[in-house]
């Protein structure tokens, strides 16, 4: 029967066709609308590591007090004290401090310019906490971190750019005048939003070129390359004034596998906390946090407000298409009343009739889809208008978002099309054969 009620759907829309374009119009605007801001959305509000997120966790110490931090919040970075004795004491299963650098490569020859070059100082647990995946080689080793060895991971991009994507691992790269041996060569990985550096970027950015060691960073004085925020007065004369000024810069991550050892790291940070009260370095009661990958996003506010703001307008307009549908369903099925009243006097049920509209509708609602993607496909290549480049750029129609257009225009039309089918059951056989 399903075929019979498919083919007297599309007749039906053949014989009005009009109706039926203004039908098919309303849907595909309506989910097209929907779909390309629901693809930003989904880009900057996912979550970036769903396998590990809740064992990823970021501390923060409070190390300015009361009267300078952010409205009672602990900095979002640690400075170099703490982030060093957090690494010392090792509480955690692993764990890494991270910052941003800037640094130039030179090609081997001497044909090419250097490159620039966005990396990060990272301890070795960088790559297993955060399943970075490699290509060729792998990290190095906590003995390497306390070596201060000269070794480097490379993108599988920046490989491609130096050694023609071959196995580089065992080379020698040259960033900044000094000469790194390559450990390992990633595959291509920009975990988005940019979730274990949301103090340095915004959490969206192109993926890394290289990590080095962050022993070797600070044996080089290597000053970050993304954001550093100091409070009060501070003169500076050398490399280590730096390094013991209130100055935030790291990122700390630890990974904790069950909520007893979160429990724990949390009594060690305020353990920490008070014993720098007590020796006078803090002048303030202990004030931490340890927000997990998820609970980071949502306090960084990394989903910008126009995704949000853009994702429910596409949807009251796509609620008005609806509407409109609705009303155009409901003129096109009570239309036919007279053969309603034919059909029902012959003994067809009203779940028949309720059958046969409802196919009818979701002809509608697939046709609608088709049009909707191409209206998607149009629409994903200009939502920079709204957001800004680095955001717009991961908007794309990929396979999922082709399913999803198409299975949200045929279950809205059905959705829309149960009170037209229910006026259109609800009709009396007798009344209409004695109206013809």
């Amino acid at each position: 029967m399903f075929g019979y009620y498919l083919e007297l759907g599309l007749r039906s829309l053949r014989r009005n066709p009009a109706l039926t374009a203004l039908m098919v119009m309303a849907i595909g605007f309506g989910v097209a609308a929907s779909m390309i801001t629901y693809s930003v959305f989904r880009a900057v509000s996912g979550n970036p590591i769903p396998d590990k997120s809740a064992q990823l966790f970021t501390p923060q110490i409070d190390s300015w007090g009361p009267q300078q931090n952010l409205q009672g919040e602990p900095p979002e970075a640690l400075d170099y004290v703490d982030a060093m004795a957090l690494m010392r004491t090792h509480q955690a299963k692993r764990q890494t401090l991270l910052y941003l650098v800037q640094m130039s490569v030179m090609p081997g020859g001497d044909r090419d310019l250097p490159l620039a070059a966005n990396g990060y100082a990272v301890y070795g647990d960088f790559f297993p906490m955060f399943d970075v995946p490699f290509q060729y080689g792998g990290g190095w080793s906590a003995q390497d971190d306390q070596a201060r060895s000269a070794e480097v991971v490379i993108s599988g991009e920046l490989n491609q750019k130096l050694f023609g994507g071959v196995d580089s691992v065992g080379r020698t790269v040259n960033l900044n005048g000094h000469d790194y041996r390559v450990v390992g060569v990633t595959r291509h990985w920009n975990p988005t939003p940019r979730f274990f550096d949301l103090f340095s970027t915004s959490g969206f950015k192109e993926a890394s070129d290289f990590y080095m060691p962050f022993s070797r960073a600070l044996d080089l004085k290597m000053r970050p390359g993304g954001r550093n925020s100091c409070r009060g007065k501070l003169t500076f004369t050398g490399w280590e004034d730096y390094l013991q000024s209130n100055c935030v810069w790291i990122s700390p991550w630890v990974e904790l596998d069950s909520a007893a050892d979160v429990a724990q790291y949390r009594r060690f940070l305020e353990s920490y906390a008070d014993n720098q009260q007590r020796a006078g370095r803090f002048a303030w009661a202990p004030n931490v946090r340890l927000r997990n990958v998820m609970q980071w996003l949502d306090y960084e506010h990394v989903v910008p407000p126009e995704s949000r703001i853009s994702l429910l307008v596409a949807l009251g307009f796509f609620l008005i298409c609806l509407i409109n549908t609705i009303g155009l369903l409901l003129a096109k099925f009570l239309r036919r009343a007279g053969e309603i009243g034919v059909r029902r006097a012959l003994g067809a049920s009203r779940r028949e009739i309720y059958t046969q509209y409802l196919i009818e509708a979701a002809t509608v609602g697939l046709a609608g889809g088709v049009l909707g993607l191409l209206f998607t496909a149009i629409g994903v290549t200009g939502v920079g208008v709204l957001f800004p480049p680095q955001i717009a750029q991961l908007a794309h129609l990929d396979f999922s978002l082709v399913a999803l257009t198409l299975l949200v225009a045929i279950i809205a039309t059905v959705l829309a099309a149960f009170y037209p089918a229910w006026r259109a059951a609800s009709v009396q056989p007798a009344w209409q054969l004695k109206s013809n």
